[in-house]
C-alpha cells in the first residue's frame, strides 16, 4: 500500500531552520514526483516546492525562493525539504505529496493523487 510520512516540524523561532522529512513506502519511489504543500488557518493549500522523479528538475513557490530547498534521496526513499530564514508566515500544516513523474513536477494540488497526513510547522518567538 502505497504510503506517504511527513516529519520533521515543530515550534521554532523567526528566522530560525527546520528540515522537513517525507518518507515514502510502498510504491517505487524513484518513479514519482514529489510535492511539498501547505495550509495555513484560514487558507487554501498551497504547492511550495516540487522535485521531479529524476531530481534534476524542482520548482519553487514565489514566495519560498532562497529559503526553501527541495531534495530527495531515493536510497532512502525520502524527499526533503529545508527551511531557512523561517517567517511567522510559514506557520502551516506541511504535507508531502506524490504523483508518476511525467514531464515537470507542478505545484498544483489536484494533480497529486497520493498524500501524507501532514506535519506541523509553528513560527512564533
Amino acid at each position: 500500500q502505497l504510503q506517504l510520512v511527513e516529519s520533521g516540524g515543530g515550534l521554532v523561532q523567526p528566522g530560525g531552520s527546520l528540515r522537513l522529512s517525507c518518507a515514502a513506502s510502498g510504491f517505487i519511489w524513484k518513479s514519482y514526483a514529489v510535492g511539498w504543500f501547505r495550509q495555513a488557518p484560514g487558507k487554501e493549500r498551497e504547492g511550495v516546492a516540487a522535485i521531479s522523479d529524476s531530481g534534476t528538475v524542482t520548482l519553487y513557490a514565489d514566495s519560498v525562493k532562497g529559503r526553501f530547498t527541495i531534495s530527495r534521496d531515493d536510497g532512502k526513499n525520502t524527499v526533503y525539504l529545508q527551511i531557512d530564514s523561517l517567517k511567522p508566515e510559514d506557520t502551516a500544516v506541511y504535507y508531502c505529496a506524490a504523483k508518476i513523474g511525467v514531464g515537470n513536477p507542478g505545484l498544483k494540488s489536484n494533480e497529486y493523487p497520493y498524500w501524507g497526513q501532514g506535519t506541523r510547522v509553528t513560527v512564533s518567538s
